[in-house]
């Protein structure tokens, strides 16, 4: 698996899955653009990696706008001349059933884990057509796939990004490379911030969650990244058009 030299962007690249990304690229010796709305996180990350002698540059945008990410996009070609790979992870989470929803929370969700997505597709996918090629990975969910309780409006981000790599995969044969990878239950802040309001310290909640999970863990940001920056070498030029699950055997538990 080599990476090393590649130009690869990555959304939401400063808290959980991201920031273990954008770390472990860079260690393989990617060239690294780092782009979140988390100013300071983002430039300290920038900072931290360079003083390693790494190469990262950190761009500031909120990918649920398009002239964000248009000017993201054209930034990173300004700094490198093209740009080999994309991982669009940015994501949020709200909890609630379809009835408890309002439209503010409908355009956040899709927003960020979709609109984002769609928008830097747009605008990435004819640097890499111009270019030869380039891979395009989507950090999708087993949420696209499972019937989470009060998940209503995340699942159906995460199913929309299942159906958008196909698409994406199809619509740009030849040139570029469409890839998902699918976490299952990983210790990041957004899994704490789910378990919220339950009458169980988190603590003892991922424990739980631990023993039902075929593997007996939780999953580990460095296990997505690990698998992503596979997909993203020329390795796996022969993977395309589908997902990576990554969830420790939840998905083939039975249902009782």
């Amino acid at each position: 698996m080599n990476i090393k030299n590649k130009v690869i962007l990555v959304t939401g690249g400063t808290s959980g899955i991201g920031e273990a990304c954008s770390r472990h690229f860079a260690s393989l010796g990617a060239r690294v653009v780092i782009v979140s709305n988390q100013e300071e996180r983002g430039s300290g990350l920038e900072k931290e990696l360079r003083a390693a002698a790494m190469d990262a540059r950190f761009i500031f945008a909120d990918v649920s706008k398009e002239k964000d990410v248009s000017a993201m996009v054209s930034r990173a070609v300004e700094l490198y001349g093209r740009i080999d790979g994309v991982h669009c992870n940015a994501g949020v989470w709200g909890k609630g059933k379809v009835t408890e929803f309002n439209e503010e929370a409908w355009e956040k969700v899709m927003g960020v884990n979709v609109k984002s997505v769609f928008w830097t597709a747009k605008h990435v996918v004819p640097v890499m057509e111009r270019q030869g090629g380039g891979v395009f990975l989507i950090t999708t969910s087993v949420a696209a796939f499972i019937g989470f309780p009060a998940h209503a409006l995340y699942c159906a981000s995460k199913a929309a990004l299942e159906s958008l790599v196909r698409c994406l995969a199809v619509d740009h044969a030849g040139k570029v490379r469409v890839v998902g990878i699918c976490p299952g239950t990983i210790d990041t802040p957004m899994l704490a911030a789910s378990c919220e309001g339950w009458d169980k310290p988190v603590e003892e909640l991922y424990a739980d969650i631990a023993r039902r999970i075929p593997v007996r863990r939780l999953g580990h940001p460095s296990d997505i990244a690990q698998t992503a920056a596979f997909l993203l070498s020329d390795e796996a030029s022969y993977i395309n058009g589908t997902s990576i699950v990554l969830d420790g055997g939840t998905m083939a538990l039975p249902p009782w």
